[in-house]
């Protein structure tokens, strides 16, 4: 008997800081077409970039980040939470901005509960669960000196997920 499992493949990117969506990375773009769903993490810098995204994307979720400017954080939300086969899934950019944090300290944006949450402004990766909680940063999808192009994706398998890092590109 061949069983069938469910899944369900997440692409997470942030911090694009464009104007336009055909400067993000080609391979970027490709992973938005085709992933079930796209999120974007914040940090996105022009309407022009979100209406690409949105267009790619079979089904999108986007918020806002710190460094988006006010008509943007006027039409997206600071968070979104949603739930993918059973998962409970949060998304967020800390509008706070700031230095560095534990990933924990983004549970309280979430007090209905998550099982994942996934977010940006870091421009560093992260894949790792806490307290039975999966945190997932893809780091930035734009070639930098000495940062890495990165996406993250998370995949949910008949409700269990599991997080990645892609490396489109090495630093440089």
């Amino acid at each position: 008997m061949l069983l069938l499992m469910a899944t369900t493949r997440i692409v997470l990117i942030g911090d694009t800081h464009a104007y336009r969506w055909d400067e993000v990375h080609p391979r970027v773009r490709e992973a938005v077409a085709e992933a079930d769903i796209a999120v974007h993490a914040g940090d996105i810098v022009r309407p022009a970039v979100v209406e690409g995204f949105r267009a790619t994307a079979k089904r999108s979720y986007v918020v806002h980040g710190n460094s988006d400017p006010p008509e943007l954080r006027k039409q997206l939300p600071d968070r979104e939470r949603f739930e993918v086969d059973g998962v409970r899934i949060g998304l967020t950019h800390p509008a706070w901005g700031g230095p560095e944090f534990e990933p924990d300290e983004l549970l309280p944006d979430f007090p209905e509960g998550v099982d994942v949450i996934l977010y940006g402004h870091l421009h560093a990766t992260v894949c790792e669960v806490r307290d039975g909680v999966l945190y997932l940063n893809g780091g930035q999808p734009y070639p930098q000196f000495l940062v890495a192009t990165t996406i993250a994706w998370l995949t949910i398998t008949d409700g269990v997920p599991s997080g990645e890092i892609e490396m489109i590109a090495p630093p440089g």
